[in-house]
This record gives structure tokens, C-alpha cells and sequence, in this order.
């Protein structure tokens, strides 16, 4: 069993790394600290743990944080590569979920996130925490920098084909779809319900963030630059990814479902389902599953790809607790194993 704490335990990937642990058979949550709620019963903000888990708010600068295996980073970009050091320093691993350690070239962090990174000398040190890239490196990890919902929901849906040279690597498209709790626990009024419901856009259609991530991820797989267009959407719905992904064939004798279905056999989370199978966000909310569909539509020269995840889960959380995994030595599935819901 092994003793796990959580920075930042009020917003929305604390309460649903809370809601993973509290049932997971080897990992005991022995602090978890708020800014705003110190001293308040964790069970009163989410009333879904009442009887699960008997703890209050500490301070964020908690001595008890050190006594910890592992401490887990659920906060805001920008914090982590301020608070990490000291614990790595004390012996304390750390899964961060946020981005301070995603990108191994600091300058273009810089430049995405708008401020200078503290911690640069740990850059090289995170392992990205993506287990279907970085399985047998996350395992020695001290350090994982857990990837973003939408890297995670893109980069496995377009990693066969580029691993494999089936594609041309200009232009590909992610066209992609989020619920609003990718934006955060947070007083946002572009966020009310009266704001999204019957509605939907696109933002950050100039660029995005995730983008740079996204692109570092392929091309690790290939030692190439991809030429990508994403274009993230906000969709009226709490929970869910949808990604669909367009690139032009190159080889037009590329069997695509065998492909697929051998790139992740084995692999625990990732479902590769039939062309005719309909993919709806549904089918994987509140699990640590990603699912995908690959398709030729007309026999044509456009592979379309489709991916969905729960962005709180395969998309923060529930990824971040298999890094755990990885790095304690359990079962990768352990903790991990829900059913979605539906309806």
C-alpha cells in the first residue's frame, strides 16, 4: 500500500482523482490541500465521497505532503514546476497534471504559456506519461508530466498510422469536440449553462496550446515534423472527446483495421472497434478507455480516424493513476476498472 497526496484537490481532476483512489486496492490518499477550503471536510465539497473518505483540506504548503510516495499535481499550469522541486528533493514522486513538464523544449513552453518556467533543469527529467509510447520509462519515472485531453485523444488516434508511413505527414486535420469540464472547476461566465446549452463553436481556431504537444507526440514516433491543423470545439455536454482526424493516404494497400488492431493489441485502455460501429462520447464516459474507429470513406485518398475518451479520465485523472501504476508496480488496470455509464 502506498501513501498518496493531491495538490489542488477542489477542482475537477482532484475530485475525480479522489474518486479513482478511493477505491483503488493499493494507494491510500493521506492529505489533500486547497487554497480557498483548508480546514473543511473533503466530503462537503463533493458530496459523491461521503463515506469513502474522512479527510479536510490542508494548506497547500502542508509538511505532510513529504511523508508521501507519490503526490499528485491537480492545479492550475504554473504551479507544479514551483512546488515539484521540493518534494523530488525529499524522495516523493510526482504525477503532474497539469502542463509545466509536457514539452521537453522550455522555449516553446514559454512561448505557448506565457511566463518563465521555474524548473527548467527538471524538463528533461519528466517522463511524458502517455503508456501506449512511454510504458517501460514511466516505470522508473520520478517525475510524469500527464499529457492533455486532447493530445491524449489525437495522438492515439493518428499513432499507427504515422508509426507505420501509411500517411503523407501534410496537412492532417484534428477536428475536435469537448465537453465543458475540459475548461476547469471555475467562475466563468462564457461557461454558464445558459451560455453553451443549444450551442456550439469553435475557439483557439489561431492556435492552441495543446497543438505544440500534439506534434512533439508524433513526432517522437517519427523523428519528422507533422503539418497539423487542430481546431478544438466546445459542445454543450459536461464530460467527453470526440476527435475526428482526416490525413492523406500514401499507401492506398494499407490494410488500416488490421493496423490498428495490432498497434494496440494488448493494450489495456485502447478499444479498436469495427468501421460500422457508431462511436458516441457515451460509450467511455467515467472509464479509462480510449476508442477508436478507422475508416476510408468511398475507397478514397482520406483516412478518417475517430477517437473519444472522458476527458476527466483517459483525458487527467484516470491516465494519471495508471501512470501510477506504471510506477509502483501494480496491475496497470487496478483501480481503473468502470464500467460507463449509460444513458
Amino acid at each position: 500500500m502506498i501513501n498518496v497526496g493531491i495538490v489542488g484537490g477542489t477542482g475537477y481532476t482532484g475530485s475525480e482523482l479522489l474518486r479513482l483512489l478511493v477505491r483503488h486496492p493499493h494507494a491510500a490518499v493521506d492529505v489533500v490541500t486547497s487554497r480557498g477550503e483548508v480546514g473543511k471536510p473533503v466530503a462537503e465539497s463533493f458530496a459523491h465521497l461521503r463515506g469513502h473518505l474522512d479527510l479536510v483540506f490542508s494548506a497547500a504548503d502542508t509538511p505532510a505532503l513529504r511523508n508521501c510516495d507519490l503526490v499528485f499535481f491537480a492545479t492550475p499550469n504554473g504551479t507544479a514546476m514551483h512546488d515539484a522541486p521540493a518534494l523530488l528533493r525529499e524522495g516523493v514522486r510526482v504525477i503532474d497534471l497539469a502542463a509545466d513538464f509536457r514539452l521537453d523544449d522550455v522555449a516553446v513552453w514559454e512561448h505557448w504559456y506565457g511566463v518563465r518556467h521555474a524548473s527548467p533543469e527538471l524538463v528533461a527529467d519528466a517522463v511524458y506519461g502517455l503508456p501506449e509510447i512511454n510504458r517501460e520509462r514511466i516505470r522508473g519515472a520520478r517525475l510524469v508530466a500527464n499529457p492533455g485531453c486532447y493530445p491524449t485523444a489525437v495522438t492515439l488516434g493518428l499513432l499507427p498510422l504515422v508509426e507505420a508511413g501509411v500517411i503523407a505527414l501534410s496537412p492532417v486535420i484534428a477536428d475536435v469536440k469537448s465537453g465543458v469540464s475540459g475548461a476547469g472547476r471555475k467562475a466563468n461566465a462564457g461557461l454558464l449553462m445558459a451560455e453553451v446549452g443549444e450551442s456550439f463553436k469553435a475557439y483557439s481556431v489561431a492556435g492552441h496550446r495543446h497543438q505544440p504537444e500534439i506534434c512533439a507526440n508524433l513526432r517522437r514516433a517519427t523523428g519528422q515534423a507533422v503539418d497539423l491543423t487542430f481546431v478544438p470545439h466546445l459542445v454543450p455536454m459536461v464530460r467527453g472527446i470526440e476527435a475526428t482526424l482526416y490525413a492523406p493516404l500514401r499507401d492506398r494497400d494499407a490494410q488500416l483495421q488490421a493496423l490498428f488492431e495490432q498497434r494496440y493489441a494488448g493494450e489495456p485502455f485502447v478499444d479498436v472497434v469495427a468501421a460500422s460501429v457508431a462511436l458516441e462520447t457515451r460509450s467511455v464516459r467515467g472509464t479509462n478507455n480510449c476508442r477508436l474507429s478507422v475508416q476510408r470513406p468511398l475507397d478514397g485518398d482520406i483516412v478518417v480516424v475517430q477517437s473519444v475518451i472522458d476527458n476527466l479520465v483517459k483525458g487527467a485523472a484516470g491516465q494519471a493513476v495508471q501512470n501510477m501504476n506504471l510506477m509502483f508496480g501494480f496491475d496497470e488496470r487496478a483501480g481503473l476498472d468502470a464500467v460507463a455509464m449509460a444513458p
